[in-house]
Formats: C-alpha cells, structure tokens, sequence
C-alpha cells in the first residue's frame, strides 16, 4: 500500500476516504490510534493508504474532488504521473 495523503483533520479524512470508497477504491487509515497515547490533542496526522495499483486512480479522484493540496506529492511515494 502507498500513502496519498496525511493529515490531522478528520473532516478531510473522512471526505477523503469516503471519496475513494464510492469509487471502489479501498483505504486503510493508518496511525488513526495513536491520539490515546497523544492525549487526543491531534498533533499525529493520520495516513491515508491505498493500493499500489490504484494510486494514480486514487489521486486522481481527489484532485477532482477538490483535495489536492493535501495529497502528498507522488515523489514522496516513489511515483511519478
């Protein structure tokens, strides 16, 4: 799985994660445990991790959606467009 995107607001998680699973895209939500050992302050982003062979899909998706400036820049995955 590759990470697309990283944040600590879980309003854009969730639009994310729920853009790509209306698409058919799954979607593992990684680190989304760690505010009970933060105190639940929000200071840890949590990932977004898709698929390997979806992420360009993926990414798409969220650029349509409105979301890019929060994707990770594809050099930060080892992918290119």
């Amino acid at each position: 799985m590759l990470e697309i995107l990283r944040t600590n607001d879980p309003v854009l998680l969730s639009f994310a994660s729920t853009v790509l699973a209306d698409s058919g895209i799954e979607t593992l939500v990684a680190d989304q445990h760690i505010s009970a050992m933060e105190g639940a302050i929000g200071i840890f982003p949590r990932r977004v991790l898709v698929e390997a062979d979806r992420w360009r899909q993926a990414r798409r998706l969220l650029i349509e959606a409105g979301i890019e400036a929060w994707l990770l820049a594809p050099e930060a995955t080892g992918q290119s467009l």
